[in-house]
């Protein structure tokens, strides 16, 4: 995840509970704005505690701004104006805590395509069908039951092993009542290995493409369907926490469990505010039990109380709107049961200590300066938010990868748990050194591989889609008669990244949910969040520090900056947190934990 980036969405779908819902749609003003024909802004007014968003609502449209939305689960009024100096009036209004303009509040990252990583065709070709299992063999998980068979392709998902998963598939693949929400750029619905768990009656899509970041619109209205993907990024994510043990390709760590897309980011991986936060709320409202947020908020890398030094008044104002925002969304989420799960960031940086931001705001281009970043004062959202599980990433080799953040300050709970997200460099010395196999393989959207020319257009994989690792695998469904059938093939990419090892984790809670959650009176089935973090994190594997504490890649073509330092225990560390999360541990214990 985060800081090599992918982009999000804006939406206007009303919220199911708690909110007025979208009162004009977005649309047609980032259409104009793209084009130039009106000098309309979106902006966002945050209501002080206490004070009636509708009525704020009401006193904003009276002074001429077009109100969008109001989501009264925490107070935010989205609003239009032509006005100058908006922002600054609506902040003058009594009742108002933060008004800014609507920014970009984050990005999934570019999670690695090795084309854009580490390009030129180094990689062999034939890490497309290499086991590379490291035989870990010993067996964490309950005894019993066998195993059951694992899809065509899951030989290839070290991952998987790492966290022992297939022990935990002994007694436990999910329950369909767990809910699982993929917050990031959309799901492929229809795709054959995700389609059994994807819960279409709760998907909803909390943005509205904007063509001048995401290109032409595809649908009426630039909202796209609920099921649908223009990017990759999340479906990939939502493989690795849910696909299906149905002899087709890959299996996911939790492979019974619900799925529902709340999709908060652009088509180019942009995550703005107000579809972040209703994405956020509605969670809550409609039962979600875990959230996987594999994105950071942009424009700015770390929002920063009062902005950082070199920020301008209005630049401070919108960061202020984002934390205050973002800290009531997740809190909200936490009270109605939802397990927060996010991606320590893709920055290669002890988050404990940041180097100074050069990137933001990163939207729109340009604009981007210098800002000197006080940890003290500075977020990294949604990650270092309140009630958030932070994952970092790691390679076959158990290594935490090169460009995977850590952290320093063992107190912050900047960082929870380690899982796999990939590393291509990983395996120097041996035959699986820079080759894709090193990456995690998960579910990829067939408009989105024949877009990047990985996949023509009869679906065979062309010879940029063969040196990237992409996978297609087919079977026949027989038709009602069970005579005959019909040939159902699925797309499957390699991606590196910690929004990899973030639904890895994600995966593992739901398995917490499944095997320990109890029916909750009239809310229905789950696990409070603090006590699937306490199982999440105290069954995880210990892993000591690299010895000495100090990792270098110089040895893998790294530079300096690079390196990094560890400091803790084998219990809890920077690297690791409280160790690499074991599903098979999750599903063993947990029993005595109160909730």
């Amino acid at each position: 995840m985060r800081r090599s980036r992918m982009v999000a969405l804006t939406g206007v779908v009303a919220l199911a509970t708690g909110t007025l819902g979208a009162v004009a749609s977005t649309a047609s003003a980032h259409q104009a704005a793209a084009t130039g024909t009106t000098e309309r802004t979106s902006y966002a007014v945050l209501a002080k505690e206490g004070t009636d968003a509708r009525a704020l609502a009401q006193r904003l449209q009276q002074a001429g701004a077009t109100v969008t939305s109001v989501n009264t689960d925490i107070g935010l009024v989205s609003v239009d104006s032509t006005r100058a100096g908006f922002a600054a009036s609506a902040r003058a209004l009594s009742g108002v805590a933060a008004a800014a303009k609507d920014g970009v509040v984050g990005r999934s990252p570019d999670a690695g395509k090795v084309a854009d990583r580490e390009r030129a065709h180094e990689q062999d070709v034939a890490a497309r069908t290499a086991d590379h299992r490291d035989g870990r063999g010993d067996d964490k998980g309950p005894k019993g039951p066998k195993a059951p068979k694992a899809d065509p392709l899951d030989s290839l998902l070290w991952g998987m092993d790492m966290i022992n998963a297939p022990q935990a598939h002994r007694t436990e693949m999910g329950d369909k009542r767990v809910r699982v929400g993929i917050m990031d750029t959309g799901v492929d619905g229809s795709h054959p290995d995700l389609a059994a768990n994807f819960d279409r009656r709760l998907s909803r899509n909390f943005t509205t493409d904007m063509p001048d970041i995401d290109g032409p619109c595809e649908y009426a209205n630039c909202v796209d369907p609920a099921d649908h993907d223009d990017n990759g990024h999340g479906t990939h994510v939502a493989g690795t926490i849910g696909a299906a043990m149905n002899g087709l390709g890959v299996s996911g760590v939790a492979p019974n469990v619900d799925l529902v897309n709340v999709r908060a980011g652009q088509d180019s991986g942009y995550f703005f505010l107000t579809p972040t936060v209703k994405a956020l709320t509605y969670s809550g409202d409609v039962g979600i039990d875990v959230v996987n947020m594999s994105f950071y908020v942009d424009p700015w890398a770390y929002n920063c109380r009062g902005g950082a030094p070199e920020d301008t008044p209005e630049q401070a104002a919108e960061q202020d709107l984002i934390i205050q925002s973002m800290t009531r969304a997740l809190n909200y989420a936490h009270r109605k049961g939802v397990t927060l799960v996010a991606a320590l960031g893709n920055n290669n940086e002890d988050i404990s200590n940041p180097r100074t931001d050069t990137s933001s705001p990163d939207y729109p281009g340009g604009t981007e300066h210098p800002r000197t970043i006080d940890n003290a004062t500075c977020l990294d959202l949604p990650v270092e938010g309140p009630h958030v599980l932070g994952v970092s990433a790691l390679g076959p080799s158990e290594r935490k990868a090169d460009y995977s953040n850590w952290a320093t300050d063992l107190r912050s709970g900047e960082i929870e748990v380690s899982a796999p997200g990939g590393w291509y460099r990983d395996g120097l010395g041996t035959d699986t050194y820079r080759t894709n196999g090193n990456l995690i393989l998960s579910t990829a959207p067939l408009n989105v591989m024949q877009d990047e020319g990985q996949v023509d257009a009869d679906g065979n994989i062309t010879p940029l889609g063969e040196s990237l690792g992409t996978m297609k695998d087919c079977r026949v469904v027989k038709g009602h008669d069970h005579k005959g059938g019909q040939e159902v093939c699925g797309y499957y990419q390699y991606l590196q990244g910690t929004s990899m090892a973030s639904p890895h984790a994600a995966g593992v809670a739901a398995l917490a949910v499944s095997a320990h959650g109890r029916q909750q009176g009239r809310s229905g089935f789950g696990l409070a969040p603090d006590a699937v973090r306490a199982i999440v994190m105290g069954t995880a594997t210990d892993h000591a520090c690299p010895a000495g504490g100090v990792q270098s890649y110089t040895d893998v073509g790294r530079s300096d900056l690079y390196t990094a330092t560890c400091v803790g225990t084998p219990r809890f560390n920077g690297f690791y947190g409280a160790g690499i999360v074991n599903a098979a541990g999750v599903v063993a214990r947990g029993h005595g934990h109160d909730d």
